[in-house]
């Protein structure tokens, strides 16, 4: 079902701790200038200082009042993921909101992280991974404390239909291709989020697990990478045509606060604009899950190989 809900329907977010990815641009500084303006207090976990201080200087210039913080995050390195989340449970404090928002998107030439993983499948998919993971006592304490169920929202994209999980090279030392290797992280993204709900109902727990797209939405995804300045300047003109013709980033921000706030969001729920193809549009409702991300077997074999490139083990 379609819904009609807008930003207005999104209740008081006063007294939670929402911690965002990659919130200092795009569709994640959106969603953190929404929630923050909602009263939530959030955290911009960001792997660059400086534009992740400029993200918060232009917020606190355009909503005064908010209450944000910087937390420094590489979600390319196990390492920072870990200091991170180490940091994070010693504040003792709990998350009511994890938003896995970060994101790379098909760099031309493959690139491999230091724990010797490809970018993408690094950031896109083990860091996060790990994250949540890691992070998973903060929620809990977030239950315990309140009859919401917190929620963990995890970004996946249209271009999870055209993935396909390698398992025989999940990063593409061989035959690497820039959107295949993209699709297959987007395709990982969503069935980590759907294997999570189903874990965490077997646990009992009353954590929602969820997963949302932003349709077609013109973010620095577009614009920014180690690219030809002919091939940047070409895709600055695409994201002006897709800012006017389908999904600025405001817009694409819109499913994100919905799978984070909305009371018909349910857990193993997957929520896109209901545009044209679901590239675009301001109504939001359940997106359409190709049937390679509905597939249990493979979900629970990916996770097991989660967790032993990562080291993370959870529920």
């Amino acid at each position: 079902m379609v819904s009609t809900w807008t930003l207005a329907d999104i209740p008081s977010q006063a007294g939670k701790r929402i911690l965002i990815t990659g919130a200092n641009s795009g569709i994640g500084y959106y969603a953190a200038f929404t929630l923050a303006r909602k009263g939530a207090h959030v955290i911009f976990a960001c792997r660059d200082r400086r534009k992740g201080e400029a993200a918060l200087a232009r917020l606190d210039a355009e909503a005064p009042g908010t209450t944000t913080e910087l937390a420094m995050l590489d979600l390319a390195s196990l390492a920072s993921v870990r200091e991170f989340a180490a940091r994070e449970l010693d504040l003792g404090r709990p998350i009511d909101i994890l938003i896995n928002n970060a994101g790379v998107m098909a760099p031309p030439v493959r690139q491999q992280t230091a724990d010797g993983f490809e970018l993408q499948f690094a950031t896109n998919v083990l860091g996060h991974f790990a994250l949540t993971g890691l992070l998973l006592p903060a929620l809990r304490q977030a239950a315990e404390r309140s009859s919401e169920m917190p929620r963990i929202v995890t970004i996946a994209s249209i271009a999870h239909k055209r993935g396909r999980l390698n398992f025989d090279d999940l990063q593409y030392k061989q035959n690497y291709g820039p959107m295949k290797s993209y699709q297959q992280s987007k395709l990982a993204n969503l069935m980590l989020a759907l294997e999570m709900d189903r874990r965490l109902r077997a646990a009992g727990s009353n954590i929602l697990s969820v997963a949302a797209h932003p349709g077609v939405a013109n973010t620095n995804l577009f614009q920014t990478g180690q690219r030809s300045a002919a091939e940047n300047a070409a895709r600055k003109v695409l994201g002006h045509l897709i800012g006017a013709f389908l999904n600025t980033e405001a817009e694409g921000a819109l499913p994100t606060l919905y799978a984070a706030t909305a009371s018909a969001v349910t857990g193993g729920g997957y929520y896109g604009p209901q545009g044209f193809q679901e590239m675009c549009g301001d109504e939001i409702g359940p997106a359409k899950i190709a049937p390679q991300a509905s597939d249990a077997t493979a979900a629970a074999r990916l996770w097991d190989a989660c967790e032993k490139l990562t080291g993370v083990k959870f529920l």
